[in-house]
């Protein structure tokens, strides 16, 4: 029983990339490896399917940061995006986006130089690369790495604030009510949140894995809405 303990708790240590003397075992929502899956629907119809993933460590320039893999897909769009974070804020340090919608194909590099104020945005399309600075103080993120720091370090809860600081507009996330959820064949008692000024909708589980159960916005196309439809630990 004592090696089954120890071996769970260096399983925990490695997960999230956090330490471990603030954490308590049992309040760890994910670890890597863990999949959620979505339908994606446009004006209530089903456009496509997108998949969440938690990965984990990984290298970048040779310094350790978690990484997030967004990818959806649709008869008119594709996006995958490699979200690399701070371990500790889940901030962005940065995101590489492969993008086909409607036929047009992008390759997106942000990269965010947040000691300097500055936000850098490569971007490859029709042959032709331009290059955007931002300036941009203080905390920036990313929506699926707060949606991670959320769940990691959060109380879901009604009249919770949360900011949610991004690129070109900070909003704050309120829970403003308790919602019974029924996504991917069970029933979810669920927090609904608001940003505001609005831009974001979502429904956060109140269980221990705090699942974003429906998100509004995320995607960036008109009237898209994600809905949880599967769930894998790891």
């Amino acid at each position: 029983m004592i090696e089954c303990k120890f071996l769970f708790f260096v399983l925990l240590t490695a997960a999230v990339s956090l330490p471990t003397s603030s954490l308590m075992a049992e309040t760890v929502p994910f670890l890597p490896g863990e999949k959620i899956y979505y339908s994606v629907k446009q004006l209530g119809v089903k456009a496509g399917d997108a998949v969440l993933q938690f990965k984990g460590e990984a290298y970048l320039e040779g310094k350790k940061y978690s990484l997030i893999v967004f990818t959806a897909k649709g008869f008119n769009f594709f996006d995958e995006e490699r979200i690399y974070v701070d371990p500790e804020s889940f901030q962005p340090v940065r995101v590489l986006r492969d993008l086909n919608i409607f036929g047009n194909k992008e390759n997106i590099m942000e990269e965010y130089f947040l000691k300097d104020g500055l936000i850098r945005i490569t971007k490859t399309a029709g042959g032709k690369t331009t290059v955007q600075d931002i300036s941009k103080k203080g905390a920036v993120d990313n929506i699926y790495g707060f949606l991670y720091r959320t769940r990691l370090r959060e109380n879901i809860q009604v009249g919770k604030f949360f900011d949610l600081n991004l690129t070109t507009l900070n909003v704050k996330m309120e829970g403003v009510s308790e919602v019974n959820f029924k996504a991917a064949g069970k029933s979810y008692r669920s927090v609904l949140f608001r940003s505001v000024p609005a831009k974001y909708t979502i429904w956060f589980d109140q269980g221990p894995e705090k699942l974003p159960l429906r998100i509004v916005g995320s995607l960036g196309l008109s009237n898209t809405v994600m809905v949880m439809t599967g769930y894998e630990a790891q």
